[in-house]
């Protein structure tokens, strides 16, 4: 039966002639029974909602659940733009992926993707794990494993202490600054920070590297002091915003990314003024910089549980992917690390799902797993 036709059942939507084929595969067993209770408790969204091919969409939906992958198709573009994208909103689509058995789903790797973890390293050179079921309590710092907060010091002490936290492959954080700053920071990050800001003094950390989302305390909450974020290559000053700044050691551009408020980055030769919306590109090599419209909800999908591809090419795509889950890649073959994509996929999924679905495209026509190890061919 058509998966299609437990959507329709559940929006009332059945031909007669379709009530007949359900009914019957419903009353065939306990097992769909079952299976339509699943798909029931976890559905959210009308396919008539879905303002794309839905035959194409639906056809790929079905046969990655039945864990199908033999029949090549070109239909990439739907299945990420009406199953990933839309996903029935989401909860339909991957939480059935996590609720079915085995024998359903796609036969899954031990390759899974990144959860809360980070190294904590104190001023005296200690090193400290962060993660999840781990607490950490020290002075005016405490961590429950899934984030670490800092509080303000109400002493007056003019020496600057730093720590400085580490989320390696695999990993994700999120911290609070002692001025109530948040931050977000995503796999193979470093960043260096003061354990309490000094009053009347701007407020700076340091993005080593990797990629990092700021959600700033206002100047006005902070006796008007600045917060700047430094990296090798440019400085970043706010007065009180939500900014994501991309500044990993293997790419050759830092893009600064404004959501809201407003932010000045220079790097020494050019300086620009972001509102909402815009985003800078500075290469590192020419050290030339360039202000754009961002496409703001790809950036930062990140820090909302998800990977979003526009146009993106597969060499590029493979560089996040191998940060989320660990993992090497190779490419066989020049031509495919050209082959571009579009998509949005849930970072909380397994990454054979991932590979699965690119390869329901002829761009990509099989891939390996060895390990750590992925080869594309």
């Amino acid at each position: 039966m058509e998966f299609k036709l437990i959507i329709k059942k559940l929006n009332n939507t059945l031909t007669e002639e379709e009530h007949v084929l359900f009914e019957s595969w419903y009353q065939e067993s306990q097992k769909h029974r079952d299976y339509f209770e699943r798909v029931k408790n976890h559905y959210s969204e009308s396919i008539e909602d879905i303002d794309i091919d839905k035959e194409a969409a639906w056809k790929i939906l079905e046969e990655n659940i039945k864990g199908i992958s033999k029949q090549s198709s070109s239909l990439w573009k739907y299945a990420v733009a009406a199953i990933v994208v839309v996903m029935l909103s989401v909860p339909l689509y991957m939480k059935f992926l996590k609720s079915t058995t085995p024998s359903q789903e796609f036969v899954t790797t031990n390759i899974f993707p990144g959860v809360d973890k980070a190294i904590l390293t104190l001023e005296d050179g200690t090193q400290v794990a962060l993660e999840n079921g781990a607490n950490y309590e020290k002075e005016n710092v405490e961590s429950d494993g899934e984030k670490i907060i800092y509080k303000a010091q109400s002493k007056k002490n003019n020496a600057v202490v730093y720590n400085t936290l580490n989320i390696p492959r695999g990993g994700e954080f999120s911290m609070e600054l002692s001025d109530g700053t948040k931050v977000r920071l995503n796999s193979e990050t470093r960043i260096k920070y003061p354990v309490n800001f000094i009053k009347g003094r701007t407020r700076q950390v340091e993005l080593v590297f990797g990629e990092a989302y700021f959600e700033v305390s206002s100047s006005s909450e902070n006796g008007g002091s600045k917060f700047v974020v430094l990296n090798d290559n440019q400085s970043t000053e706010v007065l009180g915003t939500k900014f994501n700044i991309k500044a990993y050691k293997d790419e050759s551009l830092i893009y600064t990314t404004l959501a809201e408020g407003q932010v000045q980055v220079e790097n020494g030769v050019s300086k620009y003024v972001l509102a909402p919306g815009e985003q800078t590109m500075l290469n590192k090599k020419t050290k030339e910089i360039n202000k754009t419209m961002a496409d703001v909800d790809a950036e930062l999908a990140w820090i909302h549980g998800d990977f979003m591809f526009n146009k993106k090419p597969l060499i590029d795509i493979i560089k996040v992917l191998s940060r989320w889950y660990d993992v090497d890649f190779v490419l066989e073959g020049e031509s495919i690390k050209h082959q571009k994509f579009n998509g949005q996929l849930s970072r909380k999924q397994n990454l054979e799902v991932i590979l699965e679905l690119i390869k329901t495209t002829e761009k990509l026509e099989s891939y390996e797993i060895k390990g750590k190890t992925i080869i594309l061919k």
